[in-house]
Formats: structure tokens, sequence, C-alpha cells
């Protein structure tokens, strides 16, 4: 009999073999090798338990003290204030997370609070802050920062949160917490991340609120969504005025991505016809399995692929990860080396002072022993929608770490109703992408974008969520 294996697993065998420059790739398959059988339903934790109210501290003064006057190397002109800090969610086991604030630089007394969590799991939401989505980028030489003109707190205030406790500045003071962490902690931890932090910024308490994401934040917002809709069910609890989610490139479903991962390699011409029939042959995608001649087809795929980056398979690489002197970058184009510039510049002294935090050695990701997770998102998802909430899911149409065919068959698979048919959606008169509404839910797809939808494609990016926090499709012309 031939050793069956998760069909799951396959897709992400790809990352030892190409250039995963991206971490939340490498965590992601770090994940999937290392599983084990246990999984959980997020429902469980209010089935099975009773919570009482989660830890809050006072938090009097502590918005001030995390006001940063000026972040080392920043540009001039800037007209938005920031905040960073830290907010305790376990005292006794000492546990904090770190969070990094912008405002918005007009009517930020009247525009929605929007949450950013990276995936992996295990990723800094600072990526989405340096390399993305937030108002900065780090320039080449690791010390100045340059505008991104397309940042999100154009549209919106916008908090980048580490998290869970051990990523990026984050940390507890007890160590075998890291070794007993998963989505359900997680989760936990994030929602009293929020009843703290909105007491320390009372003018955000009834505020709208939307929670955002990418990747493993594919498990990250729908669960800590569900969390705070249970939570505010609860009379003693703070009531998180949440309006709706919007999750890109997402890992939502784990069966979805074998069949959704080599449907997109064999359409962007990254091996033969021949491997794509053998891997349709032998591989069963239907009951999850692997046999031993999948893989064989599988290693063949790998060996055809080549060196590519997982997370866009047209982009360039970095070819020499170092720092360089006297360039200056620009947000139209994205530099494959930019996480070297990041990292340097976390770690450097004057810039931790100016976040507030203890010295630290940043990594952008931090691996785990994960403990529990949901193999599907989509009941989940499916809670969301029937509590009326604004549910997207997004894709970079060119990534092949979570592809756009994982993101559709785990869409089609809830047999939603259409109400707004495929049509492309606009931008300065060029196709943006394409959209598609289903009844509680929008698929959106951004054009010419990778797994880091706001990097490759900011512009646009900016265009797709201002749509999605004013409750409409992107332009239709």
């Amino acid at each position: 009999m031939e050793n069956l294996k998760p069909l799951f697993l396959l897709p992400l065998f790809f990352c030892l073999l190409t250039l995963c420059n991206a971490n939340q790739a490498n965590n992601l398959h770090k994940l999937l090798k290392s599983r084990k059988s246990q999984s959980f339903s997020i429902s469980d934790l209010y089935a099975e338990r009773d919570y009482s109210p989660v830890y809050t501290s006072p938090q009097d003064g502590l918005m001030q003290a995390d006001k940063i006057d000026k972040l080392p190397g920043q540009p001039d002109n800037v007209n938005f204030d920031q905040y960073a800090g830290y907010v305790t969610v376990d005292p006794q086991a000492g546990r904090a997370l770190f969070y990094y604030f912008v405002e918005s630089p007009t009517d930020s007394s009247t525009k929605p609070l929007v949450l950013w969590l990276n995936g992996g799991p295990g990723c800094s939401s600072l990526i989405g802050a340096m390399e993305e989505l937030g108002p900065f980028r780090v320039n080449s030489d690791g010390k100045t920062l340059f505008f991104n003109n397309y940042s999100w707190n154009n549209a919106a205030n916008v908090i980048f949160l580490e998290s869970p406790a051990g990523v990026g500045f984050s940390y507890s003071n007890t160590s075998a917490d890291y070794n007993n962490t998963g989505d359900a902690s997680t989760a936990i931890d994030a929602y009293a991340f929020l009843v703290n932090w909105l007491d320390r910024f009372p003018q955000y308490k009834t505020r709208d609120f939307y929670i955002t994401g990418e990747s493993y934040a594919g498990h990250y917002v729908p669960q800590l969504a569900y969390t705070i809709l249970m939570n505010n069910k609860k009379t003693n609890q703070t009531v998180i005025n949440l309006k709706g989610v919007a999750i890109g490139n997402a890992w939502i479903d784990d069966k979805a991505m074998g069949l959704g991962f080599f449907d997109h390699i064999w359409t962007h011409a990254l091996n033969s016809d021949e491997t794509h029939r053998d891997i349709f042959e032998f591989c069963d995608f239907v009951n999850d399995t692997a046999s031993d001649k999948c893989h064989s087809a599988i290693q063949e795929s790998n060996n055809e692929i080549g060196e590519i980056d997982i997370d866009n398979i047209y982009a360039p690489i970095c070819l020499k990860p170092e720092l360089k002197n006297g360039s200056n970058g620009s947000v139209d184009f994205f530099d494959p080396c930019s996480y070297v510039y990041v990292e340097y510049y976390l770690n450097t002294a004057e810039v931790q002072n100016a976040l507030h935090v203890k010295p630290t050695t940043w990594n952008s990701c931090r691996f785990f022993p994960w403990t529990d997770w949901q193999s599907s998102l989509l009941p989940t998802i499916e809670n969301l929608i029937a509590s009326g909430m604004r549910v997207w899911l997004y894709s970079g149409d060119i990534d092949a770490n979570v592809p756009v065919t994982a993101t559709r068959y785990a869409i089609n698979s809830l047999k939603l109703p259409i109400e707004t048919s495929w049509r492309p959606w606009y931008l300065d008169n060029e196709v943006g992408g394409y959209v598609v509404g289903y009844k509680g839910l929008a698929f959106v797809t951004v054009r010419g974008a990778g797994h880091l939808v706001p990097s490759y494609q900011p512009q646009r990016a900016l265009t797709m969520i201002s749509s999605f926090l004013q409750g409409v499709l992107p332009p239709s012309s």
C-alpha cells in the first residue's frame, strides 16, 4: 500500500525549492510541516467555556505617553499623529502586545478605525506598516523613510498589531507561552488588546471598526471577528462597533489550497502539461491524500518551476540583500530587498526608543509550535455573513503562495447567490482588477499584485480598501 499523506501539505513543499523572500511563506510552510492532528472550532470556545470579562487596567495618560514625537529619518511635513507602545493582555504571565497606530491626516475624528494583521503565523504586522500599507517605507540605507502616498491612513485610522506574544516587539515574561500558542489564544489575546486599547483611546470606542489582514490572517481575522461578536453579547464587556472584515490572499480552507495551487501554476506556465496531468491523476483532491506517485509528480513540478519568488511569480528577486547608500525609494517600485532595510531600521536603538519598546532584536517572523487551528474557516465566515457583517476577500492575481484560484474554490463551496456578476473595476481608465458580489460577501482581485497586495499595487490597493470602507464595490468605470 502506498504511503498517503495530507495533500494540503504539498503546495508548500514548493517553498523549499524556490526563493521564499517573504517570511510569511516560510512560516506557513513550517506550520503545515509540523501540524499535529489537533483542530478546533472557534465556536467551541463559547460552547464549552463561560468567559469572565477580559483583563483590563487603568489606561489614563497612556495615550499621550505612547505618542511618537518623530520617527528617526522620517521625511518633513508629516501631518498626522503616530503612537506606539505596549498593551498588557495578561498581567500574571506578563504578556503584552505591541502596536503602532497612525491617524489619518484628514478628518481623523470621523474616519473609521482599521486593525491590520499580518499572517505567518508568527509574522509581524510591521511588515504591513513598513513594506505595504503604512505611511512610510524604508529607504535602502536602512536609516531614512519616504512617504507612501497610497497609505491606508488616507482612508482610515490604522492600528498595526504584532500578534501573538513573541512576534516582533510583543513579548511574554512566561516563556512557556511561546510553546502554547495557537489560533484560540491568539484570538483571545487580540480581543483583550482591543478592549484595553479602546480604553486608552476612548475617542474611538464608538467609531466604525474594521479588521483587515493577509495570508494566515485568513485565520486571525475571522476568529477575532467572531470573538468580538460573541463578547459583544455580554453586557459586562466593552461593545466593539465591528462593521466588517477584509482579508487578502487568505488561507481559509486547507482542501481548497491544493487544487487552487496546482491550477494556478499550470495556467501561469510554470510547469509542463505532462506533470500537470500526472498531478491530477495521482493526487486525490477530494479525499485530501497524496500517494507516492503524487509526491513524484509534485517533485517534478518543483524541478520545472525553478527559483522564483512564490509571493509574486513575475517579480524580481533580492540578489544582494544588503544596505545601499544614497538611494531614495519610490512607492511606485517595490524593492525586493526592502525586508533587509526594514529589519535594519527597526533594530536601530534610536528607532526602538522612538517606538517606546524594550531593547529587542526585532525579526519579521517567529516560528511557534502552533497548538491548534481550524482546517477551514468557511463555517466561521458563514457565521459572520449571517450576522450581517461586511465580508470581503481580495486576491493579488500573481501570488502562488495563496493563489486566487484557491480563494475562488473556497468561496464557490459556500454556494452563495450572486448579486453582482463578475466585472472589471477601474482606476485611472485602467482595469484595476475584477469583482463579483455574492449575497453577504464580495470577492475582489487586484491586477498585477502578489501576496502582499499593497506592496506591488499600492494605488489599486488603496482604491480597493476605500471602496470596502465605503460599503460599495470598486468603480465600474
